[in-house]
């Protein structure tokens, strides 16, 4: 392997995690200026979440060809993210204490595939990339919110409702984009020019806005309250489980775009909602915190190094 391509994988990982890194540490930057503040992120979030992402999500999947589905990647996708909370469970069982093992588990395997794992394949791969990530978003949506309940439920000695659960995951904002998609596209209509157009619009605030949300959120309070559990939870979300997910896909057939997109939402850092979550149904909260931290800012190492390796190797 030769240096000038060494460098140019490396470049190329660089155009796709730059942008992103610049806009998480502006939005760092206005939060220490305060010219935002926790009330804007908030605020901000929730527009995300339940409009402009939705948005989003709902033409990209209209506009997706059926025959440019595969199936296969799909139920791939899910059965290696269950492979990652039985692995990340069987390490919180070995290493984690037993007052912080479900927190562990979940920033260890839940990643944050709707904000930052879309924004790495949109940048890596364009519309095409959007539209793959809109089909994931649809799997792993439904899955990380149901297992992280049943992992949280479980250690906290709560009573799992299925009733509850799936209408939580029913009720998802992300899910109904894709299940409204999914019914468009079965009445056979037609999308209106001005309604396609003012969804585009809407559909280019999310990633902007997300990304200087979470970096706003970031604390280097979070930072120095690190300690062995957020370091190997770290290890486990953006280096083992990615590398190893990865290395499954390719060993299933999967390439360029398709394996590239998979990689980069198992290696997207811990998701920021798993912090709520792990407050709320009695997690450690600062644990939780502190993976987020440490995953969103190393993943911009470990993303920008995996997608050298795989421009560069001849797959």
């Amino acid at each position: 392997m030769s240096s000038p391509s060494l460098w140019a994988g490396m470049g190329q990982a660089l155009n796709v995690t730059l942008p992103i890194c610049l806009l998480i540490a502006l939005g760092a930057v206005l939060r220490w200026r305060r010219m935002i503040d926790a009330a804007f992120i908030a605020t901000a979030s929730k527009l995300v979440f339940t409009l402009s992402m939705p948005v989003l999500i709902f033409f990209n999947v209209l506009t997706i060809h059926a025959d440019t589905i595969n199936v296969a990647l799909l139920i791939y996708l899910a059965l290696a993210t269950i492979a990652s909370l039985v692995l990340t469970w069987l390490w919180g069982c070995w290493r984690a204490t037993p007052a912080n093992r479900a927190t562990f588990i979940q920033g260890a395997f839940r990643g944050n595939g709707a904000v930052l794992g879309l924004a790495f394949a949109t940048g890596m791969y364009g519309r095409h990339g959007v539209s793959l990530g809109a089909l994931m978003i649809a799997v792993l949506i439904p899955l990380y919110n149901g297992l992280s309940v049943v992992v949280l439920t479980l250690y906290s000695g709560q009573r799992v409702s299925v009733l509850h659960l799936v209408g939580k995951v029913l009720g998802n904002p992300l899910i109904i984009g894709v299940i409204a998609a999914l019914v468009w596209r079965l009445t056979g209509l037609g999308m209106p020019r001005w309604a396609a157009s003012t969804g585009d619009t809407l559909g280019h605030l999310t990633l902007p806005l997300a990304l200087l949300c979470i970096g706003g959120s970031l604390s280097l309070a979070e930072l120095r309250n690190s300690g062995r559990e957020t370091i190997e939870a770290t290890l486990l979300k953006i280096v083992i489980i990615p590398l190893l997910l990865t290395l499954g896909g390719w060993l299933c057939g999967f390439r360029h775009a398709e394996l590239g997109t998979l990689f980069l939402y198992f290696a997207a850092p811990s998701a920021t909602a798993g912090f709520v979550m792990a407050k709320t149904m009695g997690g450690n909260g600062e644990l939780a915190a502190s993976i987020i931290a440490f995953t969103t800012l190393g993943a911009m190492v470990t993303v920008s190094i995996g997608l050298a390796i795989l421009t560069l190797l001849p797959i």
